[in-house]
This record gives C-alpha cells, structure tokens and sequence, in this order.
C-alpha cells in the first residue's frame, strides 16, 4: 500500500525528484548563508560610507565590531527563514520552492533597503535605524519626501535596490536547482524519497534548538541578545556597526506598538501650561533656561561659589536595596547598618530621600542619567529610547570636563544592559564580575562578593587618583539581592527575629560592612581628601508594613555626602524632600563652575528657603500608578482613579495616615501631571538631552 507521503506527491519532471528533507535542509542553509552575507556586506558598505569617523580607531576594532554583528545577523536571519524550518514537517510543503523562493526574495530585499537607508541615516543622526524613522513617517508626508528627494542619493539608491534584489532572486533560484535530488534510472519519484513523519519531527526537533539558540544571540543565562551587547570597545561607531539596523527597527516598532505603549502617560493638560509647571518647579534663581523653543526645561546651572566644596573628584556608591526603614541613622532599631551610621556622622544626611522606582535599572538611570521613571518606560536603559543622549553624571563629566571614569560592579554589565546604557552616555571604563582575580566570595548567580567589589573599587580610585586627573565612579553592590549569596565566614553577625527578613538583613549587615571596610582603606588614600562620596541605595525594600498603596518602605533610602567641610557648611541632616534626578544637579553645585544641563532634578543644597523639595516616584511594572511627595504629603494618583493624599511619616514611627477634602490636591495634581507629561514628551522628541541633538 502507497504511503502517505506517496500518495501526497505529484510525479516529479524528468530525470528530478522533488526535495526531500536533506535537500531542503541545504536549500535552508544556503540561503541562509547568502543572507548573512548581504547583511555583512551592508556593514561592510556603512563603514565605508561612514568612513570618516574612523579617526584613529584600529582596524582591529572595527575586526570586533564585525563579529559582534555576526551575532545580530544570524537573528536576523533565523527569524526570516522560520517558514523554511517550518516545512520541513511536511512533504507537501516542501515542494513550494516557488512559494520559498518569493519569501526570501521579498524579506531580504526589505533588509536591503533597509540597510540601503542606514548609510545616510547613520551619517546625519549616528544612530542605527530607530523610533525616528517612525517619527518622520508621522510628519507632514509631502515635507519628507520632498526632504528625502532632494537631500538624498535616491535614484542611486533604488537603482542599486533593484539590481541586488535581481540578484538576490537568481541566487535563490540557483540554490533550488543546485539542491533539488536527481537520479539517473528512473523518473518516478518513490515513497523512499522523503523521510517518515517520525523522522522529520525528529528532526525538526533538533532544528528548533539550533535555531533558538541563534536567534537568542548567546548562551549566557538570562536574556538573549540586546543592543548593548554590541558596545564591546571603546569606538561609539565600531559598537553602533556591530548593531543590525533592521533589528533595531523591528525593536522600535515592538515597543510603539506593545502594550508597554499603552501605558505611557498620555496627555492631559495643555503641552503649555505642563511645561511652564515643570519650569516653575524645576528652575530656581541660579538657573537660566537655553533652548525654550525645543527643549523643556534645558537650562544653564552656575551655583553660588560659597555652597561650593573643595574638591574634584566625585565617587557615587549605589548600594542595592538599602532600605531607609533599616537604617539606624533614620532611626530604625536593630543595629543592621552600624558602618553607615557612624558615617553619618560626618557627613550631610538626607532623611526624606526617595528611590524612582523599585528595580535597580531604574535607581541607575535615574541617579546617573538624570531621569525620572515613567510609565511606559520603566525599563528605559532596554528600550529604543535607551539609546538617547541624557543629562547625566557621564554626560556633565566626560564630556563636557573631560574626566576619567570607571565602574565598577559585582556581577554582568550585560544585565538590565547596563554597558550598552552607560557607554552609550559616555562612560568607557567598566569592571565586571568577569574580571575579578581570585575573589573572596563568587555567586554564580549575580558575581562576587561586596567586599570583593569595593576593594577593587578602592584600587581603581587610587590608581586615577594617583594619576592625578579629576576622575568619577559608580561603585554598585549586589550582595543584599536575592538569592542573598553570602560568604561562608561572615564578618558580621546573622540577623534574627525578623522572620522572613533575617535573611535580606542579614545581606544588607554585610553590605554595610563592606561599606566600612571600603571608607577605612579610602581614607589612608590620598584621593580621599579632594573627592566627594555620595551614598545611597538604588530602591528600598518591603518590610513587615505597607504604607500606602505606592509603599513607601520600597522607595524610601537615605542619601549621605561625604566631602570636605561639608558638614560645617550644610548641617549634620537635611529634611528636604529629594529623589534620584536631583543626585546629579547636587554634585554638581559642590564642584562649582557654571554647566548645561537639562536634569529633571534641582540641587538640593541650593533651593529658595522654604523649599520642602519635591519627588515623584513609580513602582515597577506596567501600570500607570505614579506619585509625588512634597514636605510631609504624598498624592497617590493610579490609573482611572481618584488621587489619594497622606500625611506620611519616616523613622521610626513609619506611617502614612489619608487626609480627607485635603485643598491641595488639585495643585499637587497638576504638578505631577505636568512632570510626568512633559518628561515623557521630552523622551520621545529625544529632547532631553544635555545640548541640542540632530532631531531638534
């Protein structure tokens, strides 16, 4: 009795038999094959048209770049040929070489053209394709063709599109000929010529983990491939070459039209009226706003020379989950940070500081780039928005006053892609749990130990110290984050009864002693005496009490500067309200001089008097609940509800009690609105940053 598989196919041409499953799986990956060579031939042609930015970069640079875009390619090129994986369960399938060939043709002629528009895209905006494609496509039509048209090659560029998409079909089509099976004796196709169901499913199995694994980009735990993957050296245009274009516009249009996009702010108050309500909240008398017209609240900062510090080198410690509830010198008991505690005493304590959000990447791109969590974007440093230029600590720095940085971290720079971010906004040196010798203690989860990492920190502080350049760092701890990972012998004592907490207090004692034993060595440095040390925790934690809806245990951190004279000119302990945007404004007020930025925080030792300050906040995840704390109240404002105000109190006595018919509401209200909105719009114009970009 004829098989299925017999009974299914029609009788082959003479002297050919259709393709069986070693033939199609060779069909696949000569075109495959033939794709991954057109997109590095792309790369190959952007670094030509772009040559011009080489600059002094070695070759051997631009030999990573290329590699690195192998990885990006051959995701590209996974996600392409899914239905040629797809056919291989079926015989009937197949046989639509036809049908296949269309397929690969249409899809990479897309990629080419494409790649075709990156050359001059990259040029005018040094970007890989992204959301501002979409952005033109929304402007007046007749306005950018007319750009497009007289400001670019485009008969070249057609011309050249159909040319390469000619041969791109002749390519494909050879392949079907070279790959379909011949035999000499007979021209009737029989059932032996295509594997059983049993054997393609076996097969197709197989497939399907190759192919997962490709087009995740890399076996590292965790996620797959991301853009910052690709920053790898220390050549912005060598990292961005190594991106692949159509990926990045793919990953742009994912998050326009995901749900993520449903929860950004949308507007509610006239874009006028919110942005004068930001600039009255954000501008004080030391500040002049530059760029009104395109920028909202972009302003040159010249603080008063006395609330100045003697030093030139700046040291910001993020310290995961150091929960302002836990902390002795805010009043908690327990005893569970005894090395901050006695550190505050000889600094400037902020006891009413606050966390943007309630996730590490949030706490790093709102202390160092300067910017608020918003809905929608909880996860900014992952999305195409990601990759705009920010006011922050690099940007005010590296850029504008030539330091030196470095960053040092206990575990993966690949994580919440933190390298991509960071070098991105201009940080160039990084030291990961990678490239740490003989540590202590090393979880294979996150990395090394806190003591591990702050004693490689103090090394590389010394050794820039020693060179006598002005220099900054970011020195972020990992070992009070679950799974809680902690060297055998620990140099504190285990904390008990606290339940559930005995263990995260237990990480968080460690932590701090670490802390200590990093200041201890500091000081024997000679750096020490011109630096400012800025310490504070990335978020907060649960704790046994929920107050209000945004609970505030989770946000609540303290903020302690240490630097010389800092105390005798600003006091033991500020009550002024303060988040995470207002950390880079407040530096730079102790370096001095005048600078431009457009940070969405104020420099707290710097404000009117009377000034409560102010803090919005947003927990993680995709809902739109947001808040804003202001002296001694907080309006809780969640989506398609009323908003809420308390009362809330600190220290000890943690609490928050509801205020009733409370008359400030609208104004809050407003004020948040007006944050929120105009911070959101600033990020999507890509207007937020610290000078006037391209896109403006």
């Amino acid at each position: 009795m004829a098989t299925p598989d017999a009974l299914s196919q029609k009788q082959p041409a003479r002297g050919k038999l259709q393709p069986n499953v070693k033939s199609h799986l060779a069909y696949t990956l000569l075109s495959g094959l033939a794709i991954m060579l057109m997109l590095s031939g792309l790369r190959l042609a952007l670094l030509w048209y772009n040559r011009e930015m080489i600059g002094d970069t070695p070759a051997s640079t631009f030999v990573e770049a290329m590699l690195n875009g192998l990885r990006f390619d051959l995701r590209l090129v996974v996600y392409l040929l899914i239905p040629l994986l797809l056919a291989v369960l079926s015989a009937t399938a197949m046989r639509w070489r036809g049908w296949f060939r269309a397929w690969l043709t249409i899809v990479s002629s897309i990629v080419l053209l494409c790649g075709l528009m990156e050359m001059d895209f990259y040029r005018e905006f040094h970007q890989r394709l992204n959301g501002l494609v979409f952005q033109y496509v929304k402007e007046d039509p007749k306005t950018v063709l007319s750009m497009i048209w007289y400001g670019y090659p485009v008969v070249r560029y057609l011309l050249a599109w159909a040319l390469v998409t000619w041969l791109l079909s002749l390519v494909f089509k050879g392949f079907d000929r070279l790959t379909r099976p011949r035999q000499a004796s007979t021209h009737v196709a029989s059932a032996r010529t295509v594997a059983p169901w049993y054997a393609r499913i076996g097969v197709f199995v197989v497939i399907l983990l190759i192919a997962v694994v490709a087009a995740r980009g890399t076996l590292r735990q965790g996620p797959p491939l991301r853009w910052g993957d690709a920053y790898t050296t220390d050549s912005n245009f060598a990292n961005q070459l190594g991106l692949n274009g159509s990926l990045t516009l793919i990953a742009a249009a994912k998050s326009r039209m995901s749900e993520d996009r449903d929860n950004i702010w949308k507007a509610t108050l006239p874009q006028e009226q919110a942005q004068q309500t930001v600039r009255d909240m954000l501008l004080t008398s030391h500040d002049t706003l530059v760029d009104s017209d395109t920028a909202a609240v972009r302003r040159n900062f010249q603080p008063p020379q006395e609330n100045t510090l003697p030093i030139k080198n700046v040291v910001v410690i993020l310290l995961e989950s150091f929960a302002g509830h836990s902390v002795g010198a805010l009043g908690a008991e327990g005893n569970i940070t005894p090395y901050f505690d006695k550190l505050a005493q000889e600094g400037t304590l902020f006891d009413h500081f606050f966390s943007s959000g309630t996730h590490t990447h949030q706490g790093m791109f709102a202390t160092m780039g300067c910017f608020p969590n918003l809905p929608g974007f909880e996860y900014l440093m992952q999305t195409p928005e990601g990759s705009h230029k920010l006011s922050g600590l690099p940007e005010m720095l590296s850029a504008a006053r030539n330091y030196d940085d470095v960053y040092v971290y206990n575990g993966d720079f690949a994580w919440d892609n933190q390298s991509g971010f960071f070098s991105n906004q201009g940080m160039t040196t990084f030291i990961g749990r990678n490239d740490f010798v003989n540590p202590v203690f090393s979880d294979p989860t996150w990395g090394v130990s806190d003591q591990d990492m702050f004693d490689r920190g103090n090394e590389e502080l010394a050794k820039r110290g020693a060179a006598g350049k002005p220099f900054y760092a970011l020195l972020q701890s990992l070992s009070n984050h679950v799974p809680y990972a902690l060297p055998a012998n620990l140099p504190v004592d285990k904390v008990t009864g606290r339940g559930s907490l005995d263990l995260h207090l237990t990480a968080m004692r460690y932590s701090d002693w670490a802390l200590g034993q990093f200041f201890e060595k500091a000081r024997k440095e000679p750096y020490f005496k011109e630096t400012l040390f800025v310490v504070l925790g990335d978020h907060g934690f649960g704790n046994e009490k929920q107050i209000t809806e945004m609970d505030l245990g989770r946000f609540n951190i303290p903020m302690l500067l240490i630097g010389p004279g800092i105390q005798e000119k600003f006091g033991k302990v500020v009550h002024t309200v303060g988040t995470q945007p207002d950390v880079v404004p407040t530096i730079m007020g102790r370096l001095g001089g005048a600078s431009q930025h457009q940070c969405w925080g104020r420099d707290l030792l710097n404000l009117p008097e009377g000034d409560k300050g102010f803090a919005v906040i947003k927990p993680s995840g995709s809902e739109q609940t947001v808040a804003i704390i202001s002296g001694d109240r907080i309006l809780v404002e969640p989506r398609e509800m009323d908003p809420r105000l308390y009362r809330y109190q600190l220290g000890r006595e943690f609490k928050a009690d509801l205020i009733e018919d409370a008359t400030d509401v609208p104004q809050l209200r407003e004020r948040l609105d007006s944050f929120i909105q105009t911070a959101t719009k600033s990020l999507l114009d890509n207007t937020a940053g610290a000078v006037e970009s391209k896109q403006e």
